[in-house]
Parts: C-alpha cells; structure tokens; sequence
C-alpha cells in the first residue's frame, strides 16, 4: 500500500463513509429531539417517517411525534432560544417569546393560550394582546 491515507469505513448498505455518517447523526439529533422526533434506522422506518439523506443515499428516518406533549417541546424550544424560563422573562422577552411561539404554530394547539399565559405568569387577555400586536389586523 502506498503513502495515502487508508479510505474511511464504508457503512456497506449506504455507501456513506461510516465516520462521516456518524459524525452527521451526533450532530443531527438534537435538533430532531428538540422538536419531539427520533431517529430511526433505515429498516425499523414506517411508512410515515421523514427520510435523511446524506451524500445521496438515505441513511435513516426521522419519526415524529405525537401531539402529546408538543406544546411542552416547542415551549422549551422558545426557552433554550432565549436562555430564560418563560415566568421570568421581562416584558419584552415575553412578546418575543409569544412571536417565535406563534412562528413555531404553538396557538394552533387546543388550549395553548391559557396554558402559555399560565407558564408565563400573566393574564389570557394579556397573552392575547400580544398576539394582536404581532398579528396583522383585516383591515377590510
């Protein structure tokens, strides 16, 4: 064998380079366990599960969650942003956090407004004002 570096281990039913696959995953998973999914091997996928391709072959799956709970994992999406609880943000946190949770479609959940007012320690019509300076009136 000559002086180049040995080629990387191929995992063989991807043709991926193993370490650089590995790498991909260690960093990928937070972000999909942030948003309440997992990551799945190729063979225990389901038919709903969103595929992850890399370097053009895919190399697992992504399952996601359940609604159970996903108020509670996008609320602590909001708060791993801003480094702060929502009880003890200052105002003005709390209408940046009431604006990245409507971004996130939080309020789309039954029950999200008293549960986020209740979290942020304020009134149900103080969280609702702050939707209505972040939302767009009709003007029609």
């Amino acid at each position: 064998m000559n002086d180049e570096e040995a080629p990387a281990p191929v995992d063989d039913d991807k043709a991926v380079p193993a370490v650089d696959l590995q790498e991909f995953l260690v960093h990928l998973a937070p972000i999909v366990t942030a948003f309440g999914g997992t990551i799945v091997s190729v063979s225990d996928a389901q038919a709903a599960d969103m595929p992850i391709t890399w370097r053009g072959a895919v190399v697992g799956y992504v399952q996601g969650s359940e609604l159970h709970g996903a108020l509670d994992r996008l609320v602590g999406v909001v708060e791993r942003e801003a480094g702060h609880n929502l009880e003890e943000m200052n105002r003005s946190q709390k209408q940046a956090a009431v604006r990245r949770l409507d971004e996130l479609g939080a309020f789309l959940l039954r029950g999200a407004v008293e549960d986020i007012a209740q979290m942020m320690g304020v009134s149900r019509v103080t969280l609702y004002s702050y939707l209505n300076a972040i939302r767009p009136r009709d003007r029609n």
